[in-house]
């Protein structure tokens, strides 16, 4: 199966766009045999040959879903490409069903690639995603994190990097590459389901050509490039101005933009969190605000297990008293 070479080459300067001209080793491609991760699989195999493994993970959520995964396994074969389905449960059923099987699909390819040695891991992810992702993140009232969008590069645990090479690539021009070669792509319906919101956010995309998945992509970027640069302030100041006292955090807000105060407060949080290891679904830390509001009045709240007060600009966040049960 013959890739142009121009799609080659271009595929290429992205993925080195994203991790540099290292070598970036063993590289995984998670393929489910639809036109996005079959172009690339194609790609990646075509500029990475031998270096290259794929894995197709099978949520068991419709009946096609192991004959998919056959069928993923023999386009595999068929251009040399090692091949392995990973099995996993999903328990969620109805609209929560795809949050839950992202998160299982996620952690059985941490888990393949930590034991096939696999550092880098490739997605198909593209430019009708992103700008899919961004529209329904703005419909949801999302901050500036949320507004950068699918991230062209982060962490799955400690030793996997996730990359999406194909970010600037739009699905009809993925479509064109696996349409080339003769081979006729899986068909997922749930692509078609308009009960879920990146349904409906494609069909306002298809409606409304203004809307440019290309541009909205460029903006997420921007906006990534935005939410790194406040991450990188937060922390410093993060190193400059609080201190751990008896169990406390002790943090100096003078003269720092809300946003960044915002943040800080929410590192205490997560912090005190992990040293007194509550549990993951305890954490309700996101609506952090009103215990901002308080703080900045000068008052002392409670909230998601901590307990915040203020002296001046010297913001004390402790963990909260445990609650006595009356009898």
């Amino acid at each position: 199966m013959t890739i142009a070479p121009a799609h080659v080459e271009r595929f290429r300067e992205d993925v080195q766009r994203l991790l540099g001209r290292t070598d970036p080793g063993r590289i995984g491609v998670a393929v489910s045999g639809g036109p996005d991760s079959l172009a690339l699989l194609l790609l990646a195999w075509a500029t990475f040959d031998g270096r290259v493994s794929a894995a197709t993970v099978d949520h068991g959520l419709r009946p096609e879903s192991r004959e998919e995964a056959l069928f993923a396994g023999r386009i595999c074969a068929s251009i040399g490409c090692p091949h392995v389905v990973l099995k996993v449960a999903v328990a969620e059923r109805g609209m929560g069903v795809q949050g839950e099987a992202r998160r299982a699909r996620y952690a059985a390819l941490r888990a393949w690639a930590e034991n096939t040695g696999i550092s880098v891991l490739f997605t198909a992810h593209h430019a009708d995603d992103q700008a899919e992702t961004l529209l329904m993140r703005l419909q949801r009232g999302a901050g500036l994190a949320g507004l950068s969008g699918i991230r062209p590069v982060r962490f799955e645990g400690p030793s996997l990097k996730i990359a999406r090479p194909l970010l600037e690539w739009r699905r009809e021009e993925l479509g064109k590459i696996v349409a080339s070669t003769s081979i006729l792509p899986v068909d997922d319906p749930s692509n078609r389901d308009a009960r879920y919101d990146r349904v409906a956010m494609r069909r306002l995309l298809a409606d409304n050509p203004v809307l440019d998945p290309v541009r909205l992509t460029k903006s997420a970027a921007i906006l990534g490039q935005a939410e790194d640069a406040l991450v990188w302030t937060a922390e410093h100041f993060w190193a400059d101005r609080a201190r751990l006292d008896d169990g406390a955090w002790r943090v100096d807000v003078t003269d720092l933009p809300r946003e960044i105060r915002r943040r800080l407060l929410l590192h205490a949080i997560a912090d005190l969190h992990a040293r007194h290891a509550v549990p993951p679904g305890a954490r309700p830390i996101a609506s952090v605000d009103g215990l901002l509001a308080s703080l900045e009045s000068g008052k002392t709240a409670t909230f998601a297990g901590v307990k915040g007060s203020a002296s001046g600009h010297l913001w004390r966040i402790a963990p909260a008293p445990r609650r006595r049960i009356r009898g």
